[in-house]
């Protein structure tokens, strides 16, 4: 959002729906992704989660500053994560790669419900939507929060710590290559962010995310094909 208005490539419909959507990112998504965390790891048998104060929606209890800001300015951001106590766990690598999955997952559910709600204003409201200014605000605001959830998503995903896809590769390591990565991660975090940068990912990760947009796309609009001459 704040290389668009840079480059003066916005207007006020646009920023004011790219604004709003973030706002609703940050104090309902970011909580969402990580109280998903939350939740699986307690099901999974983690005990020590009731005690964090992550099993709640409250964004208070999940929001990192810093996460909030990148949320802002470039589009991306995270929120704390959740700490997760292993020793519960009776398969600890398979648990802790559920529980990893299931923040990006929260996201694309996220981004289903978001895809469903502007098919249905669509739908009944087709020229609101379509040429009054709330109506393009709305849609924009749609299209902007979707996209960003899948794109959070997807980044989640990739197989670098201390990122959720990760705890995933880790299921098919060996614990001495796993104790390494932990060992490194924060220089794992400073590559990561080199490739981004260098634009090395921008390949796969456009294909990943355009996929997932398209099937999340044609899975919203199952429930309105018999209403579609």
């Amino acid at each position: 959002m704040l290389h668009q208005i840079l480059r003066g490539n916005f207007s006020v419909q646009t920023i004011i729906a790219e604004l709003f959507a973030v706002l609703v990112i940050i104090f309902l998504i970011l909580p969402f992704h990580e109280w998903a965390h939350a939740f699986t790891a307690s099901c999974l048998g983690d005990r020590s989660i009731k005690n964090s104060g992550r099993l709640t929606f409250n964004p208070i209890n999940h929001i990192d500053p810093a996460g909030a800001i990148m949320m802002f300015l470039v589009g991306f951001g995270w929120a704390r994560p959740v700490p997760i106590d292993t020793g519960y766990f009776k398969r600890p690598k398979l648990y802790m790669a559920i529980t990893a999955v299931m923040g990006p997952v929260a996201n694309l559910v996220a981004a289903l419900v978001g895809r469903l709600l502007y098919n249905l204003l669509l739908f009944f409201f087709p020229n609101f939507i379509t040429q009054t200014f709330f109506g393009g605000m709305l849609e924009t605001f749609f299209l902007f929060y979707i996209s960003v959830n899948i794109s959070l998503a997807v980044f989640n995903l990739i197989p670098i710590p201390p990122l959720d896809g990760s705890k995933v590769l880790f299921l098919f390591l060996p614990d001495s290559a796993v104790n390494f990565c932990y060992k490194y991660q924060q220089a794992s975090f400073i590559i990561l962010f080199v490739l981004i940068w260098t634009g090395v990912l921008n390949g796969v990760l456009g294909w990943a995310t355009n996929g997932l947009y398209y099937g999340i796309s044609w899975l919203a609009s199952l429930p309105f094909v018999p209403f579609i001459n």
